[in-house]
């Protein structure tokens, strides 16, 4: 039995999905809608970068469905009790990674310790020795034969891999089939070409190193440490992993927040001029003078101390974690709208000044129309253009926050936290160094995603280089 658990940031990421799920089905019938993103779509990399991105976001989906486990019955017991920890459906996924924590440090792959212990032998005499891991590696009964071990599982996670594409491969090669009314072996060849108008073999291409990463964390993960252990012994990986929803809300959650300011401030200063603008500029420069941080942190300060005061509207930690992380993506949209709000601004000056919207004002065309169905349209690769860039930009802003401590939770994963765990451990000696990289490694693979996605969607929504 489990109980589901709807935190507030899973009913807003689900929200997003059900609203991009809608924009996709009306755009469908759009041809004005679909040609942009039929653009993108042709583009190799842009291709490469959201499979990615879907992998991303996949995990951090399945890290939003949380609930709590039913605890074991009790003689006398009338009402099932539920546990205090909220877990997710990845967490599940991730059972051996989660629950195989080891005593301390140990590197990756590694079947020992990192530091020495003094140990007791049979004879009474006190030695210093690197102590076996009590799960890293121990179906193994010779340490000596970890190489070959993972050579025998990276080998079958690679024919895994390989499967998997060559079975989404067909399916594509059906599907494609089937719409086009033509013969299955000259589509799959076309596939294997690529000269499909989208590169459906950049797709598979990049599927299969996704797919390849997948198995090998898969078959490796359930025997070894493949990140190394914390302090405490918890698996980097799994910390790793879990820290994707987080970066994720702080992007995309953020960026809604800031996107209604951005826009509407920014054009109603731009349309109206005059005292409008005035204000406007007066309110954004204003804000742009506080620093930032000092912002975030007064107001991370001051949830901390709500929190404190008012324990009892917290049922669980995860509760009083999910709160501060949807705080924090809050004040961070308020805090950062003001970049895009000037640069929406300008460009209306000029939009304004077009033959067509003096057309429209002329022929008595309302305010309202004209800022919705003539200027919107062309500033909107302007702001998609924003909301990629920022959400890389929120990812990283999180890692800084959460590292001088104005972040996230310290009980929710996150690489920030990662990184600032991180600090004191590359100090150690013997150094620390594998949760600063795999914290770096899955930060920069989705930054770099989410930027090379972001130009192609600015090449395809600049109405200057329209074709």
């Amino acid at each position: 039995m489990i109980q589901p658990v709807i935190l507030w940031t899973d009913a807003l990421v689900f929200l997003l999905v059900v609203v991009v799920l809608a924009f996709a089905l009306y755009a469908r019938n759009k041809e004005h809608l679909r040609a942009p993103w039929r653009q993108v779509v042709r583009s190799r990399m842009a291709v490469a970068s959201l499979v990615v991105l879907s992998a991303y976001t996949v995990t951090g989906l399945l890290d939003s469905m949380h609930f709590r486990a039913a605890l074991p019955e009790t003689a006398g017991q009338q009402e099932i009790q539920y546990s205090g920890e909220v877990l997710s459906v990845l967490d599940t996924l991730l059972g051996p990674v989660r629950t195989q924590v080891e005593k301390s440090y140990s590197a990756p792959f590694a079947t020992h310790l990192y530091t020495r212990e003094s140990v007791t032998t049979a004879e009474g005499e006190v030695v210093r020795i690197f102590p076996r891991l009590e799960f890293g590696g121990a179906h193994l009964a010779d340490p000596a034969l970890k190489g070959a071990d993972i050579a025998a599982r990276s080998a079958i996670a690679a024919a895994q891999a390989l499967a998997a594409t060559v079975a989404l491969y067909l399916l594509v090669g059906l599907l494609l089939a089937r719409r086009r009314r033509r013969p299955l072996p000259a589509v799959l060849g076309e596939l294997a070409r690529g000269a499909t108008g989208i590169p459906w073999r950049t797709a598979l291409l990049a599927f299969l190193l996704i797919a390849l990463v997948v198995t090998l964390l898969a078959n490796l993960a359930s025997v070894y440490h493949v990140l190394g252990t914390d302090k405490v012994g918890q698996d980097v990986l799994y910390q790793s992993i879990k820290s994707i929803r987080t970066g994720l809300v702080i992007g995309t959650l953020t960026t809604l927040v800031m996107l209604p300011f951005a826009v509407f401030l920014g054009m109603m200063a731009g349309y109206f001029r005059g005292w409008v603008d005035d204000v406007i500029q007066y309110l954004y420069t204003t804000l742009n003078s506080i620093p930032g941080v000092l912002l975030i942190a007064a107001a991370v300060l001051m949830m901390q101390v709500y929190m404190a005061n008012h324990p009892e509207l917290f049922e669980t930690m995860a509760e009083r974690a999910d709160l501060r992380l949807l705080f924090l993506c809050l004040i961070l949209g308020v805090t950062s709208w003001t970049g895009l709000c000037r640069l929406l601004r300008g460009e209306t000056l000029k939009l304004r000044e077009l033959d067509y919207v003096q057309a429209a004002r002329a022929f008595g065309v309302s305010r309202a129309t004209i800022l919705v169905r003539h200027l919107l349209p062309n500033l909107l690769h302007l702001v998609l253009i924003a909301v990629v860039i920022d959400f890389s930009g929120l990812v990283l802003a999180e890692a800084v926050l959460s590292y001088v401590g104005v972040g996230v939770d310290p009980t929710t994963l996150s690489w920030g936290n990662m990184i600032n765990g991180a600090r004191l451990e590359m100090a150690r000696e013997p150094m620390v160094w594998w949760s600063l990289l795999a914290a770096f490694t899955f930060m920069f693979t989705l930054v770099l995603a989410a930027n090379l996605f972001s130009d192609a969607v600015r090449d395809a929504f600049d109405p200057r280089l329209r074709r």
